[in-house]
């Protein structure tokens, strides 16, 4: 009967999984129609003046879209994603998803020098955690986030036609040294029917062009082995200035930054049509990979469009504007990869060294090796690029140290104790704890059989409000005479810690530690709801298993 009934959970959700992938495919379809062929194809096409104003423009609306439409959201779209994952007391809120998309919108189609994989993985992350609120009668507690996992993955499966990507990215984000391991078939099923979806809807053409074999010799080898150096070196710089551009922009005024952002990336599109006879720095940059692979651009020129190119991302960031990270940081790797190649090998083929580059840098940024050799294998059709890639993207990590573009990233997937910690108080909530009267005299309460079935006690009045929590021990310790005429009121100690019923275990347990203390009453409100104690959350099997059974 319990295998039966397994195999029909199992059914359900995986038929779920295939909504939110073909959901995903549609709206990720829409918004690259109207972001890229509608806005950014056009504004290509447009003169040099208006290339100038529309990045600006483009932030201003997708300030006021943040401000007005997403309640003050942040821009963030790949954060929201992971900061939502770790967060095991709530959904992700779709309700600024409107605002966030016509931001994400304005600053693409603008020119923004960011991706489009940052709002397709928002979007079809929020798609999936609205289905499984829901439905949630279907889920189980352990897959609070399945669906959420599953949208993301569609969302970038999506956007790149990469499906294998999508779902690798997905599950490897939220961890800088871990995988959302349990969650790999539903978000695969997402991941394949999002882009059946999408390519139905747009085209099976790869992003990028790639002809032949990627022949390699020992030589080759080691200049991915210097690459990986520097893409590790260069993207823990990138990620840094990034998270410096992020806090200025929390900082200042949004119509401002908005300006400012404006303004610099104007300046940075005047700059590269001067020196490349177009402006390269905005947009997502995939042209700049067509333009450095031309063997007659020089190493001096590849270099000034890898600087020009990240200050174009940092002034989108900066300025506030909604994208991904993740293509910006490819083409950071491939122009590094060409400038790399331009010194080492010359004679080598043009696409190895800049396609290692990408894989390494966007490796080391995401802290996700294997999504950023599967990407460069699959958005090119050629799995030659598997091992230099990935030789590359080790040595990466290694000089990357612990930073992220996600400030949500967390090391590792928790061991019993962390998992412990990240579960919501009610789940070592004692309920069943006698309470007290306030107005019940001492004497009374000692005399009673109450006075027997334990050590604390909360103070309750008769329509749950909260009075105080009283040990047994210090009432014994009164005199005779003000056992029998103070009552239970009287004598509740002030400012002992309390907790909120929306609370995680860590959040109790620091409160008891900095009390001293090792049990703490939770709140609903005014309202007593129960008591955790420290005895409680150590029984980590028990408690583990009342959560995700």
């Amino acid at each position: 009967m319990q295998i039966r009934i397994l195999g029909e959970r199992t059914r359900q959700v995986l038929l779920f999984a295939v909504l939110v992938g073909t959901l995903t495919g549609v709206g990720v379809a829409g918004f690259d129609r109207i972001a890229q062929e509608m806005l950014f194809e056009r504004l290509l096409e447009a003169p040099l003046q208006w290339q100038v104003l529309a990045p600006g423009a483009g932030l201003l609306v997708a300030a006021l879209s943040l401000k007005y439409l997403a309640n003050g959201a942040s821009p963030g779209t790949a954060d929201e994603y992971v900061r939502n994952f770790h967060d095991a007391r709530s959904s992700m809120d779709s309700r600024p998803l409107p605002g966030r998309m016509l931001a994400s919108v304005a600053t693409l189609g603008g020119g923004g020098a960011l991706g489009y994989e940052g709002p397709s993985l928002y979007l079809g992350s929020a798609v999936g955690s609205a289905i499984q609120r829901r439905f949630g009668r279907f889920f189980s507690a352990q897959d609070v986030k399945l669906l959420l996992v599953c949208g993301a993955a569609a969302g970038v499966s999506a956007i790149f036609k990469a499906p294998a990507t999508g779902l690798i990215f997905a599950l490897e984000v939220p961890y800088r040294e871990d995988l959302a391991r349990s969650m790999l078939l539903p978000a695969g099923i997402a991941s394949a029917s999002s882009y059946l979806t999408f390519v139905t809807l747009e085209s099976t053409a790869p992003i990028f062009q790639v002809s032949g074999s990627p022949p390699f010799d020992l030589r080759d080898l080691g200049g991915s082995l210097l690459l990986g150096i520097l893409c590790g070196i260069g993207a823990r710089l990138y990620t840094m200035l990034i998270s410096r551009a992020k806090t200025m922009a929390a900082r200042r005024h949004f119509i401002k930054r908005a300006l400012a952002g404006g303004a610099a990336l104007g300046g940075l599109a005047l700059t590269a049509d001067f020196l490349f006879g177009s402006p390269l720095t905005l947009g997502p940059g995939y042209d700049n990979l067509t333009w450095a692979l031309d063997p007659s651009r020089t190493v001096v020129l590849v270099s000034g469009l890898f600087l020009l190119r990240a200050a174009a991302t940092i002034a989108t960031v900066a300025g506030s504007g909604v994208g991904g990270l993740f293509i910006p940081l490819v083409i950071q790797g491939a122009l590094l990869g060409r400038i790399v190649g331009g010194l080492v090998n010359p004679a080598a083929g043009p696409f190895f060294l800049p396609l290692v580059g990408a894989a390494a840098f966007l490796s080391a940024g995401y802290r996700v090796p294997l999504a950023g050799v599967m990407f460069v294998a699959e958005t090119t059709g050629r799995p030659g690029f598997i091992i230099p890639g990935l030789i590359a993207s080790v040595v990466a990590q290694l000089f990357m140290g612990p930073y992220s573009a996600s400030a949500y990233q967390r090391a590792t997937k928790g061991g019993h104790l962390e998992r412990r910690f990240d579960l919501p108080v009610s789940a070592a909530l004692d309920k069943n704890v006698t309470r007290i009267s306030p107005e019940m005299t001492i004497a009374e309460f000692l005399d009673s059989p109450l006075s027997g079935k334990g050590s604390i006690f909360p103070v309750v009045e008769q329509d749950g409000q909260y009075v105080g929590v009283i040990e047994i021990d210090d009432l014994r310790k009164l005199p005779h005479d003000q056992q029998s005429e103070q009552t239970m009121r009287d004598v509740v100690p002030d400012g002992k810690p309390v907790a909120r019923v929306r609370w995680l275990l860590r959040d109790a347990m620091l409160a008891m530690a900095e009390a001293g203390v090792d049990s703490i009453p939770v709140l609903d409100g005014n309202n007593f709801v129960g008591i955790v104690t420290v005895q409680e959350t150590l029984k980590l099997e028990e408690l583990l298993r009342k959560t995700t059974s």
